[in-house]
């Protein structure tokens, strides 16, 4: 609930709170319904249970809803069916349970989030807070009334997180790993596997003349994915962007000579200091301190030698150095000669010992010194002044339920229209064109929308440009004719004909090889022409060393058992590829300190996040966590439904 009330200014959706514990345990979640929406075809029955509270299934399906709206905001293409193929149910639940297996656990130890906590996180989220900096409760009530939420679920979800790092922040915090756990583990990092790999390349396996046309027909029906244009969308767009209100954000005379009149003690002759402070709890500590800088000690040495870190503060004035302290601390300071030591004078916190370090006098400003000054800041106010009356008012009237061209009318913009694009701004009719940065927040809106929904409001930079955004129309995803890709498909069928008969040819081979046969004579006897043998070394090490990911030949090569062979796919899928593994030469870390050292570093990182992962699932068996796996398949069955629409 916390990271959802930062965004949730810059976002329509609520976002599921996460915490990183290995892989993602979630730390916290809101059971209520924070968007409003109904879910058809479920029911709230019981998808699980963890001590006396339960998951329902409306629950659980606008919980995944809510997870695919936070997906979309970062890859607008996401739908409903990649995120159920990527097991997005039984993640949400799993964080579900966590979260209340935490809460339930914590209270039955007596643990108490108190509201005075509850209350100081709630005011220290800097979404809530206005133009002064502090909480405005102005704001919080319009976040409130605009993701439908209550006071009560805010406070509820807030207290649940805050109990639940309570309990895990332990866990998460252990980093020291003993030698003698991590001596395996750097060991098995230091053992060295030989072998020999073999490529099968399929072009240099032909099979069959030139495709007939029935072959063309039915490969094209069965892969007709691979020929469809996707899903595209038109949007109507007009940007606001602070060279629109330029003319407008051009202060007039009077109004520099107003804001120079109002602020005159900003443009006066001042005096500034520049000071070296240091807090001390005990008075006493406090006083011998200011003795010792006193007697020549640098401020910097005593406050080291007592344990403490000295403050600088550079060339302030008397009211800036009052709010960086306090007013007594500003007086004492200024009351002082250059090099002069103050303290201990009763602080904000404890009691502050200080030395001025320097004085300067500032010479004071004309008007028309200090003009330049003035024109940017009161042209940079004026210009977000503007951008938010033309925000304001189109948020007012499409809240009246104006419609686009209304909106573009009223406030004098011009309107565009966005070519039939895809969520990432690609076109399918035109491959070669690069997709443009500067459209990609509208389609995200777009993207979001569905025909006849009202027009949204999107920030587009940051410099606090904006666009009026609507969906014009929907170009529903469908296949190209098999007259217009043709030539492709006959390719793609020669392609994946040689392709298989490669993998027989393997197939073949391998069988030999694991037969005893030497890798060479096996290639030969099975037809593999053009196949080549290299022979690798390896250590373990190695496999993950990528940075773009493990090397698929090493990974297999260091799951497989010695005097073995095995076959995958070519990363690069020009063929198929025959590993056999010869020889293992174990590592032995225990000779090599610098390894072992660096090994207890690595898993220092992640030991803690594994005993909080382990904690979890204790607690989750302690509270006696259950699953119905009938209804989990009736919301996964009902979202399904939803296919690759929004919700």
């Amino acid at each position: 609930m916390l990271g959802f009330f930062r965004r949730i200014i810059h976002s329509r959706f609520g976002i599921i709170i996460t915490m990183g514990v290995l892989g993602v345990i979630a730390l916290a979640f809101a059971l209520g319904d924070i968007t409003g929406l109904q879910s058809a075809g479920v029911s709230g029955a019981t998808v699980a249970k963890v001590g006396g509270e339960s998951v329902s299934e409306t629950d659980l399906t606008r919980r995944v809803q809510d997870e695919l709206r936070g997906a979309q905001q970062r890859n607008p293409s996401v739908d409903m069916s990649q995120l159920l193929a990527a097991g997005g149910v039984e993640s949400v639940l799993d964080r579900m349970l966590n979260g209340l297996a935490l809460q339930e656990f914590g209270e039955d130890q007596d643990m108490v989030v108190s509201r005075a906590l509850v209350g100081s996180e709630l005011r220290n989220i800097p979404a809530l807070q206005g133009p002064t900096g502090k909480f405005d409760q102005t704001i919080y009530e319009q976040v409130l009334a605009r993701n439908r939420l209550t006071d009560a679920q805010v406070q509820a979800d807030i207290a649940r997180e805050t109990m639940v790092q309570f309990l895990l922040r332990p866990q998460m915090g252990a980093s020291q790993v003993p030698q003698s756990l991590a001596l395996p583990f750097a060991s098995l990092m230091l053992e060295r596997r030989a072998g020999q790999v073999a490529l099968i390349p399929a072009s240099a396996l032909t099979a069959g003349g030139a495709p007939t046309d029935a072959e063309i027909q039915d490969w094209y029906k069965r892969n007709v994915s691979r020929y469809s244009l996707p899903e595209r969308r038109v949007a109507r767009y007009a940007i606001v962007t602070p060279e629109t209100v330029k003319a407008r954000a051009i202060p007039t005379d009077a109004e520099v000579a107003a804001a120079f009149n109002g602020d005159k003690a900003r443009w006066a002759a001042r005096e500034t200091r520049s000071v070296s402070i240091v807090t001390v709890l005990d008075q006493k500590a406090a006083a011998a301190l200011a003795d010792k800088i006193r007697a020549g000690t640098s401020v910097a040495d005593a406050a080291r030698a007592a344990g403490l870190e000295a403050r600088r503060l550079e060339a302030q004035d008397k009211q800036a150095l009052t709010k960086a302290t306090s007013g007594a601390i500003a007086e004492a300071l200024f009351g002082a000669q250059r090099g002069g030591v103050i303290g201990p004078v009763r602080g904000p916190i404890g009691f502050v010992v200080g030395k001025v370090d320097a004085v300067a006098q500032v010479a004071g400003k004309s008007l028309a010194e200090a003009r330049p000054t003035i024109v940017e800041e009161l042209t940079q106010k004026k210009t977000a002044d503007a951008l938010a009356s033309i925000r304001d008012g189109l948020e007012d009237a499409i809240a009246d339920n104006a419609n686009f061209s209304e909106l573009v009318a009223d406030q004098k913009l011009t309107a565009l229209t966005t070519p039939a694009l895809t969520a990432t701004g690609g076109d399918p009719e035109k491959p070669a064109a690069q997709p443009d940065p500067a459209l990609l927040p509208i389609l995200s809106a777009a993207f979001q929308s569905e025909e006849g929904d009202d027009p949204q409001v999107v920030q587009t930079a940051a410099d606090g440009s904006f666009a009026i955004v609507a969906l014009d129309r929907i170009v529903r995803a469908a296949p190209r004719p098999l007259a217009a890709v043709r030539d492709q498909v006959a390719q793609d069928f020669a392609a994946d004909r040689a392709r298989r008969a490669a993998r027989t040819a393997a197939s073949k081979a391998l069988a030999a090889i694991n037969e005893g046969t030497a890798i060479d004579k096996a290639l030969a006897d099975a037809g593999a022409r053009g196949g080549k043998v290299e022979r690798v070394v390896a250590a373990r090490s190695q496999v993950n060393a990528d940075p773009r990911g493990p090397n698929p030949v090493l990974a297999l090569m260091f799951s497989m058992k010695g005097g073995t062979a095995k076959m995958l796919e070519s990363p690069t899928g020009n063929g198929w590829l025959i590993v056999k593994l010869e020889q293992i030469t174990p590592g032995d870390a225990a000779k090599m300190p610098q390894v072992l050292a660096a090994t207890r570093q690595d898993l220092g990182r992640v030991v803690g996040g594994e005993y909080a992962q382990q904690f979890t699932e204790a607690v989750k068996k302690a509270m006696n966590a259950s699953r119905n796996p009938d209804a989990i398949a009736r919301v996964k069955a009902s979202l399904a439904g939803q296919g690759g629409s929004n919700p």
